[in-house]
């Protein structure tokens, strides 16, 4: 049986957000779940982390309604991302760089309000820009800062300038409460992270990880720890 969509308003108000992302198996995102993370996702797109419908497919019905389910979309149609949340179960999607700006209010057109919409900033140049525009659309839930190199749009483990970020991205109270601070995060520095930025939410790849698309217990349970720690004070 597959589970689900939580009834509530997509991105409901607590403390602390935290997504476990570029997950490949079932037994990962089951640790992240029951390390007490919000989410985890599933990258749809050319990746070391990256799955296919099918696999994602056979994961998500073993996992708890109440979790949120994210795909990570980069180079992909609308098409191809309504039917992976058709097959999957998904319930929310991260879009990166190139979609449209109709793309937020397509997909919400199709799946309703309980579809989890983020929508991607790779901190530099533009990104204040594109971050004004996406925080005024109505169809947008939250938007995720991240960085980025050469040759890939996430999971590299680099992170970007907080104190600059600080100022200018995450610099609105109210703005605050839906952005989500990515990049190059890990247990050691995710304290710091969200004292500088108050970031409404936190997401992780390759700081929790033993090797690309595994990760490490220890590391995942002591990045929420301290996260949720931090958030406290």
């Amino acid at each position: 049986m597959k589970p689900t969509r939580p009834k509530q308003h997509p991105f409901p108000d607590m403390s602390l957000w935290i997504k476990i992302c570029g997950n490949t198996s079932l037994e990962d995102a089951l640790l992240a779940t029951n390390a007490g993370a919000d989410a985890v996702g599933f990258v749809f797109a050319p990746s070391p982390r990256r799955v296919t419908v099918d696999q994602v497919a056979e994961i998500i019905p073993n996992l708890p309604g109440t979790l949120e389910k994210i795909g990570v979309f980069v180079d992909a149609s609308l098409g191809e991302i309504a039917a992976a949340i058709r097959i999957c179960s998904l319930t929310g999607v991260q879009l990166h760089d190139g979609f449209p700006a109709s793309a937020a209010s397509e997909l919400r057109k199709e799946f309703g309000p309980t579809l989890r919409i983020l929508r991607v900033v790779h901190f530099g140049p533009q990104a204040a820009e594109q971050s004004e525009a996406f925080a005024a659309d109505p169809t947008t839930d939250a938007i995720l800062v991240d960085s980025r190199t050469a040759t890939a749009v996430g999971g590299t483990g680099i992170t970007f300038d907080w104190q600059k970020a600080s100022s200018t991205l995450f610099q609105n109270p109210e703005a605050r409460k839906r952005v989500v601070a990515a990049g190059g995060l890990n247990p050691a520095n995710v304290a710091e992270a969200i004292t500088t930025l108050h970031p409404w939410g936190v997401d992780v790849v390759s700081g929790v990880e033993s090797a690309p698309g595994r990760k490490d217990p220890t590391k995942l349970r002591a990045f929420i720890t301290n996260a949720r720690a931090a958030k406290l004070h």
